[in-house]
């Protein structure tokens, strides 16, 4: 097995350039790709932006049915079941760009592609997927996924809904509720989640959405976001399944609803992306438009520093996004390779990935409620009218941090799963940490490094901030061991570190191959906004990483660690953060649009 491809390795690995992917190497397939989802997005979502936030919820479906007729919801399934059967990367491209205009139709989207129709392409059986992708691939039908009850929200396998199996054996009948279901007003197909007489895990099902079989619906919800995305509760009475169509084995429904959660992370993170620069470039070309002082406001600097932050954590996000595609990618194709199944190689390439899943997750959905946030605030009173698309933007942002886990949930598994793979000898968590507090005892070096070349200071931090990683969740370990679980305050700071790691060190690399490919002197704004991503990780890490401390250790141990923070998030040459700024907008005001 190829090292390079595992999870969360980057934590205590260090990564070349080189062997990232980033949005400046896509190929002429991908650039294809993009531009036309990009333009079916301009010309069917854009304009019709009143009709989704009106809550038109036949003009969800009828789009749908056009991204259908253009393959676009097809491009992840195989050509063996009427799909595209592109790779990965291609898969989180479409998703990003194509989620861009309104939240509305990226959630039928997600909902749909993601876990209405992966379940089945992943773990179903070869009659199974003969008999309902290639529905589910041309928008034929349309799916939707019912996990969550009114108990059981980020406890998913606690779910009540009952499964008995009829006497002649030939079927199952299902009763109960589920809540919060994308797509029920308009799906064909659900896969739904219940739980066989005392089973500790549920057990996955395909339904087919037919009339007089004991299937009924609540209201559509009323929701601050997303309007026009159909949310109803799906109501089971005796509803037969026939036993065909269990997906998978019994008991595994807890597995398949977790799997299919990983890829939905991923794709919730693309899906933030093009609403990110979307809400940019408007706010951009607004600043340039608005006078005030007889002055364009994309001349103040208060307002500068807003555009360059948020170009700056859309640079981010894609960077991370697309390297953690293309390893997902490479790992499956990897397993491929070795002659396992491209069911099996898609399974254990994306869960290979979980932990870089969980960060993208939790940080571009943050990154993506800030940017509107942002773009309402530099709109001014005009932000907060519904003739402008800022409000609806922010409004849609919010249950990115919800939805597919929430960002709670997502961090603490991103660290609990990076402390199970050390356990299970996967990430060597521990050696580099031993290393890490021996070094915390020796004499630090004096000597001044040689930073000439470009990020080898920024490099260096990296390198110093895995260090303040490793001692912190180390150190916590160490005190907690399997009890850490528990101690949810230190899982969610550790976390912030860890996220901010891999959004910086991914942003870094890319701007390094960019400037190798480009020469430093055409990619300074990008330079720029790799610097000024890092520092900001610094000053979360600095701050999480001394909550931490001084909540776990005392005494000696408490100064010792105190001194090791200080030393690990220590510049030698501060960045001029002003200075970094001002490139970054100098360019986006000239360009009038995000254009990175």
């Amino acid at each position: 097995m190829n090292d390079k491809t595992r999870g969360g390795q980057f934590i205590v690995k260090e990564t070349k350039c080189e062997d990232v992917f980033t949005p400046e190497d896509f190929n002429e397939e991908q650039i294809m790709m993009r531009d036309s989802v990009k333009e079916f997005v301009d010309k069917e979502i854009w304009p019709n932006k009143n009709r989704f936030e009106s809550k038109d919820y036949a003009f969800t479906e009828e789009t749908m049915k056009k991204a259908g007729e253009m393959g676009f919801l097809s491009v992840a399934v195989p050509e063996a079941y009427g799909g595209m059967g592109m790779g990965f990367v291609n898969t989180v491209l479409v998703c990003d760009y194509i989620s861009g205009a309104t939240g509305s139709f990226s959630t039928a989207f997600g909902a749909h592609t993601g876990i209405g129709t992966m379940p089945i392409t992943l773990y179903g059986t070869e009659e199974q997927k003969q008999k309902y992708v290639p529905k589910l691939a041309s928008g034929e039908w349309f799916g939707a996924y019912c996990l969550t009850e009114p108990g059981a929200g980020s406890d998913a396998n606690s779910g009540k809904t009952k499964a008995v199996l009829s006497e002649d054996g030939t079927h199952y009948k299902i009763t109960g509720q589920k809540m919060w279901i994308s797509n029920a007003g308009f799906c064909s197909l659900f896969i739904v989640f219940a739980r066989i007489e005392n089973d500790k895990n549920i057990t996955g099902f395909i339904l087919e959405n037919t009339a007089d079989n004991g299937i009924s619906f609540g209201e559509e919800e009323h929701k601050l976001g997303i309007r026009a995305s159909s949310t109803r509760q799906v109501f089971f009475s005796d509803t037969k399944i026939p036993v065909e169509n269990m997906l998978s084995e019994r008991g595994n429904g807890f597995k398949i609803a977790m799997n299919a959660l990983n890829v939905g992370r991923i794709k919730l993170a693309a899906a933030c992306l093009d609403a990110q620069r979307r809400v940019t470039s408007g706010a951009v070309k607004y600043a340039n438009e608005r006078i005030q002082f007889n002055t364009p406001i994309a001349q103040f600097g208060a307002i500068r520093l807003k555009l360059a932050e948020m170009a700056t954590s859309c640079y981010a996000g894609e960077s991370a996004t697309y390297r953690a595609a293309k390893d997902i990618e490479d790992r499956i194709a990897v397993r491929e390779a070795e002659g396992t199944s491209h069911q099996e190689s898609e399974l254990k390439g994306v869960e290979e990935f979980a932990i870089e899943c969980s960060i993208l997750k939790v940080a571009v959905s943050e990154d993506v409620q800030n940017c509107a946030d942002e773009g309402i605030q530099i709109f001014g009173g005009m932000g907060f009218s519904e003739d402008t698309p800022m409000e609806s933007a922010w409004r849609d942002a919010r249950i990115a941090r919800i939805y597919e886990g929430t960002n709670e949930i997502n961090r603490m598994l991103s660290v609990g799963m990076l402390i199970k793979k050390a356990f299970k000898g996967h990430v060597d968590l521990l050696g580099p940490a031993t290393k890490v507090q021996e070094e915390l005892m020796g004499i630090p070096s004096f000597d001044a490094p040689d930073y000439s070349e470009l990020f080898a200071e920024e490099k260096d931090m990296l390198t110093k901030l895995k260090k303040a990683f490793l001692m912190v969740a180390g150190g916590a370990v160490q005190k907690y061991g399997p009890d850490l679980e528990g101690h949810q305050q230190l899982l969610m700071a550790a976390a912030d570190i860890l996220i901010e790691i891999y959004m910086a060190e991914s942003t870094i690399l890319r701007t390094e191959k960019l400037a190798k490919k480009e020469g430093e002197t055409n990619v300074q704004e990008q330079i720029a906004m790799a610097k000024l991503y890092l520092y900001k990780a610094v000053d979360v890490i600095t701050q999480k990483g001394k909550e931490s401390i001084i909540s776990f250790a005392e005494g000696d141990e408490q100064r010792m660690m105190l001194m090791g923070l200080r030393r690990f998030t220590k510049y030698t040459n501060m960045p001029n953060i002003i200075s970094l700024r001002e490139t970054i907008t100098t360019k986006l005001v000239t360009e009038n649009e995000y254009c990175f």
